[in-house]
């Protein structure tokens, strides 16, 4: 069930996803309220899991980790006790980005960001090889990203 958001609940949220340390009293200041109901709207937003945390962006680019490859991975079994044997698996892999279980014609997407494509060759036979059950994979290099959204539409 979606929160019920009014306009300067919303105008909250795109102020903390432009910048999370905007100071409250800039914040109350920007949407036009005084900091403690400010403090309180955000206090709320955050016990009910709309707001999930703070956390600093980091640029893999600057990282060096400029090679992204999306992998189709089909497992050899897909009862509750091996998907949750891979779920573990896949998430102890630092350089697992994004892992969806997918319903279609393989079970779980993964993103890989790497250094080069030798980097992503080692992931790929020591790591993503070796998850429990995994049957056979398929890889997608991306050449460029043209649309990188970590920010949701707040409507």
């Amino acid at each position: 069930m979606s929160p019920k958001l009014d306009p300067i609940d919303r105008r909250i949220l795109d102020e903390l996803v432009a910048d999370a340390r905007l100071p409250i009293a800039e914040l109350a200041r920007r949407v036009g309220l005084s900091k403690t109901p400010v403090a309180a709207r955000i206090r709320q937003m955050e016990e009910i899991g709309l707001i999930t945390g703070y956390r600093a962006m980091i640029s893999p680019i600057k990282l060096g980790l400029t090679h992204v490859t999306y992998v189709e991975l089909r497992l050899s079994d897909t009862r509750e006790a091996a998907l949750k044997a891979f779920n573990t698996a896949v998430r102890a892999i630092p350089e697992v980005e994004e892992c969806y279980m997918i319903a279609g014609g393989f079970d779980y997407l993964v993103k890989i960001r790497a250094r080069d494509m030798a980097d992503y060759r080692r992931i790929m036979a020591e790591e993503l090889s070796a998850l429990p059950h995994v049957h056979s994979s398929s890889s997608y290099v991306a050449m460029e990203a043209v649309v990188e959204h970590s920010v949701l539409p707040i409507e």
